[in-house]
């Protein structure tokens, strides 16, 4: 068994793309391998911002030999056929098998393939390999028509320690491999993906990215703690930044006192968006005048430049933030209104100066509803995006809404209608906090569900690769506003008073997002255990859009058929819907009629329908009074009566109207458990 080793070496990969390449030059190759009958043990890939790389282990030195047979025609057949199976096997008669089958005797071609050396194979596969690298963008160079993500320099490509003859994009393979651009540009030779590793970190490369980055946030957070304070941790930007340098030196700046009573917010965003800084924290968890830059260069000033040119660049990108800061102060938010009338919303749904005027009767309706203020709820939805429209967010447009808070704040607007402008877009995502203050969740459910409606009503939905107006992210919001907030809603009536504010009328598409929200509420709560064949069999009872009620009874399911009881019942559930739908399909008619009582004959059926019947009436009222746990245990009381049922009464009776009426009786099985939820539905 042997290792290759395959390094692409390039000018920089940009660090969006860095992860996605190292998988999909793994998926190719392993791929490529499997195909070839090339077998091995381990594959791993790696990448930096200058090499992409792959180490396979354990490959055979030859592919393993491989004998095809293949059938023919019978040896008695006519001549056109046993020639048609010589020319497409290669073969003469005289090298043909002949075997009796038991069904005849016929011809057998057996063909022997010698496995070629591993090294030959793969000078064919790794030029398509390389060239099959989906790149999100691509370009050309100099003459070269090859397209790739960035210009190539070189090119390893060793199997057992010796160069595979590859050529692609112009560039011929070899040993040799190059270091940091700065601190180890000469280039070195390895014999092992082991030695490259190690001539790499010697050449001040640290080629795994896991490492690096796990060095990042070491060296960070220590940098930041030895000044007294604490790194503001922040996932994306150190991703971010493990693919932007290869050998990581993390050295504290200074921010100008100047700019500290600009919003925290402001200054995070700036420096993170613009120079891919990390924020530094307070103990008391306030900024602090402080940033942490990564360097990718070891310096013999232990970094003081480089730290100054940083913090020269940084107080020129914060003045500009400061500028506009105090210019937009200038101006009340409330008088930035009327230009929102330029802005469109969406071609089909009018300008965001429309979506404003929707969203502040939606807000004042919804605020009704769940007991929040609905004047301070109107106000907070005329002024939530009036900050579009200042030079901030136009500067950072992942400030808005935080800037109209500040912006309502310097006005003067109660605290309540500053903060809905906030939170009015969240929750963005699983991991974002969910508002709880009454006008702050009117606020946000009634901007989601007008965009929800809107977008539905213009047949606009998400497909399964394509959701471009965030739709599903606002379903999911408004999911998690209203079960973390507990609030008794109808989610069909809003969707109808939402779609009665839009100037173009049409139908409700109230069905559609009944159905979108009940795949939402699968995907929320699947990481919580709950089954989504139980949210399926309480959504198709229909008429459920009360998410909170729709939660109880699926909790209550769950619990049920978790039970011996439950269980059994609901396998006696379909073995009497599976009965019934058989005979009826037979009979061309339906058993959904009452039962008749003169027809039981026998204990056990009289005891079933009499069971039925108080089950029935247990269930109606357990449901009436939202008692779903009670419900449930109603209906655990059929499965006695239910068991004797069919161990001592034959369905298909000989007399025609007592058959009738014992499948009516399994018909009231199904109607009575379908009053709690569509067990059909439920899987097992």
């Amino acid at each position: 068994m042997a290792e290759l080793l395959v390094e692409l070496f390039s000018e920089e990969i940009p660090a969006r793309m860095q992860a996605r390449s190292a998988d999909d030059l793994k998926r190719l190759a392993t791929d490529a391998f499997k195909a070839a009958g090339l077998t091995f043990a381990k594959a791993d890939a790696y990448v930096t911002p200058r090499r992409l790389a792959l180490v396979v282990d354990g490959l055979p030195v030859a592919q393993a030999d491989v004998k095809e047979e293949r059938r023919g025609p019978r040896v008695d057949a006519p001549p056109t056929a046993i020639d048609g199976f010589l020319r497409a096997s290669g073969l003469t008669l005289d090298q043909c098998e002949q075997r009796d089958t038991g069904k005849g005797v016929f011809y057998f071609a057996v063909v022997e393939k010698k496995g070629r050396a591993t090294a030959e194979v793969l000078a064919e596969l790794l030029p398509k390999i390389f060239a099959e690298l989906p790149w999100p963008k691509s370009m050309r160079w100099a003459h070269e028509p090859t397209r790739w993500v960035r210009p190539l320099h070189g090119i390893v490509a060793l199997f057992d320690g010796k160069v595979v003859p590859v050529s692609f994009a112009g560039i011929a393979s070899g040993d040799e491999s190059r270091g940091h651009r700065f601190l180890g540009p000469k280039p070195f030779k390895a014999k092992s993906f082991k030695e490259y590793k190690a001539r790499l970190r010697e050449a001040y490369v640290i080629l795994d990215a896991n490492e690096r980055r796990e060095s990042i946030l070491a060296d960070a957070s220590a940098t930041a703690k030895d000044a007294g304070f604490a790194l503001k941790r922040d996932d994306g930007l150190l991703d971010e930044v493990t693919g932007l340098v290869e050998w990581p030196v993390a050295l504290l700046g200074s921010i100008d006192e100047q700019f500290m009573d600009v919003p925290a917010e402001v200054l995070t965003t700036s420096m993170r968006t613009h120079q891919k800084y990390f924020a530094v924290e307070k103990p008391d968890g306030s900024l602090a005048p402080r940033f942490v830059v990564i360097a990718n260069m070891l310096t013999e000033d232990g970094g003081k430049q480089v730290v100054a040119g940083n913090e020269r660049v940084l107080r020129a990108r914060l003045s500009d933030a400061r500028f506009f800061w105090d210019q937009d102060r200038k101006q009340t938010l409330a008088s930035r209104v009327p230009a929102l009338k330029d802005i469109k919303f969406y071609d089909k749904l009018g300008t965001v100066a429309e979506k404003v005027a929707r969203v502040q009767k939606l807000s004042r309706e919804i605020a009704g509803l769940i007991k929040a203020d609905a004047d301070l709820a109107e106000r907070a939805a005329e002024l939530c995006k009036a900050d579009l429209v200042t030079g901030m967010v136009g500067e950072f447009p992942e400030l808005q809404g935080l800037m109209g808070r500040y912006y309502a704040r310097h006005d003067g607007e109660k605290p309540e209608v500053a903060e809905a402008i906030a939170a009015h877009y969240s929750p963005k995502g699983p991991d974002d906090a969910c508002p709880t203050a009454p006008v702050s969740v009117a606020l946000a459910l009634a901007d989601k569900i007008d965009t929800l409606v809107g977008f539905f009503a213009i047949d606009e939905k998400p497909t399964g690769s394509r959701d471009p107006f965030a739709l599903r992210r606002a379903a999911l919001g408004v999911i998690r506003l209203v079960l973390e907030n507990k609030l008794r809603l109808s989610l069909a009536k809003l969707f109808e008073a939402a779609h009665k504010l839009y100037a173009r009328k049409g139908t409700v598409p109230t069905a559609a997002l009944l159905d979108f929200f009940a795949d939402r509420l699968k995907v929320t709560l699947r990481e919580k255990g709950v089954r989504h064949d139980l949210i399926d069999a309480v959504f198709s009872l229909g008429g459920e859009d009360d998410l909170v009620r729709l939660m109880a009874r699926v909790e209550a399911l769950q619990s049920f058929l978790a039970s011996d009881d439950g269980a059994n019942l609901l396998t006696a559930y379909k073995r009497a819907s599976n009965i019934v739908g058989i005979e009826e399909k037979k009979d061309k008619t339906t058993y959904d009629q009452a039962v008749d009582a003169a027809l039981l004959t026998l204990p056990e059926e009289s005891k079933l329908a009499q069971a039925l019947t108080q089950a029935h009436a247990g269930t109606k009222l357990a449901l009436d009074k939202e008692e779903f746990g009670a419900a449930m245990s109603v209906l655990a009381l059929l499965r006695g009566p239910v068991d004797a049922f069919f161990d001592k009464v034959k369905v298909n009776a000989d007399e025609p109207a007592v058959r009738a009426n014992r499948l009516r009786l399994l018909s009231q099985i199904r109607a009575t458990l379908g009053e709690v939820a569509d067990f059909s539905k439920i899987e097992g």
